[in-house]
């Protein structure tokens, strides 16, 4: 047994032991609906079942690092209430589900679905239906993109994801400016938040978008901690899959990518517009202040370049922040 196992086994069993404690000190599960996604054939209807203290206080800005401790349930029976349809499946045993709902019966726009896990409250949950017809998509990063994070670099990204209140993050300059720019001619465009971010900060996340006037969109994360086949998940392969499962969900799209030069946006962007030339759009990408890369990576330069986009004739921009990237797109639009 690889020390791997040993850490996935002592964190199931640290958890496990952590629902008991939970169930007898009065904590009862609750249902954490994320924002869901698809078209008019198939949605994805996704959230996780925790265990909360109910004498908490709600919607308390408090440091970071409070999201980071909660007891998740595994193995809950979960149904999702769908236009007359129900769907079930279990939680996995990081207490994540994710239901597909097939023929659904919702009208294009944002929807309200029911949620109900076993000795929890229904919730409502958010699903956007991309209406037939639709053909530009945005996927935008997080973390350096349209936040200042720091990220991988230990100490600075623990401080701003752990220690910083959860309502002190700082933006990068005039993101939302060429975001609703781009999505100018194309209002119903769906967008994507795509993060090597733990699901752990989600709603921080919704309302920092919310709040700097970023447009609205579902969220795809990633869960912290040891996999079946390492000791770390790979933030790189996340992006990869999640972008790939974009393509499938939705194959008449063209999509525009924002990510930053921190670390491989533009190697990821571009082997995808390498792949799959006709899916992309336009590419652009934030660049780090060398101040920043030095937090990011430990040198004062991008690690990987820009995207590699010119091959397939896919436009590429890069600037320091949105408004650089806004004015660069508006004298070459996608």
């Amino acid at each position: 047994m690889g020390i791997k196992d040993v850490i996935r086994n002592a964190e199931e069993f640290l958890n496990a032991e952590g629902v008991k404690r939970a169930r007898k000190s009065g904590w009862t599960p609750v249902i954490q609906a994320y924002r869901g996604y698809g078209t008019s054939a198939r949605v994805h209807v996704i959230g996780r079942v925790l265990m909360e203290n109910p004498e908490a206080p709600k919607n308390e800005v408090q440091r970071g690092y409070r999201q980071f401790f909660t007891v998740q349930v595994g193995d809950v029976p979960v149904t999702v209430h769908v236009d007359g349809q129900e769907v079930q499946t279990l939680t996995n045993s990081n207490g994540y589900f994710d239901v597909t709902v097939d023929d659904h019966g919702l009208p294009t726009g944002w929807n309200e679905v029911t949620v109900s896990a076993q000795g929890a409250e229904d919730v409502v949950a958010e699903v956007l239906v991309t209406p037939e017809g639709q053909k530009l998509g945005l996927v935008s990063d997080i973390d350096d993109t349209i936040m200042v994070t720091n990220l991988p670099r230990a100490f600075h990204a623990a401080y701003n994801s752990w220690f910083l209140r959860t309502n002190a993050r700082q933006p990068i300059q005039g993101m939302a400016r060429f975001y609703n720019e781009l999505l100018h001619d194309d209002p119903d465009a769906p967008v994507f938040y795509l993060s090597t971010g733990a699901w752990n900060t989600y709603d921080t996340l919704v309302q920092f978008i919310e709040e700097q006037g970023l447009p609205k969109g579902p969220l795809l994360l990633t869960d912290w901690g040891p996999t079946p086949t390492g000791l770390f998940r790979s933030g790189q392969e996340h992006k990869k899959v999640q972008l790939r499962n974009l393509l499938i969900d939705y194959p008449d799209l063209e999509w525009i990518l924002v990510g930053d030069n921190g670390q491989h946006d533009p190697l990821i962007y571009g082997n995808l517009v390498a792949e799959h030339p006709t899916a992309v759009r336009g590419v652009a990408i934030r660049e780090l202040t060398p101040t920043e890369h030095v937090l990011s990576h430990g040198t004062a330069s991008s690690l990987v370049g820009p995207a590699r986009t010119d091959r397939e004739g896919v436009p590429a921009i890069s600037a320091k922040d949105g408004d650089a990237l806004l004015a660069q797109y508006l004298r070459h639009p996608f």
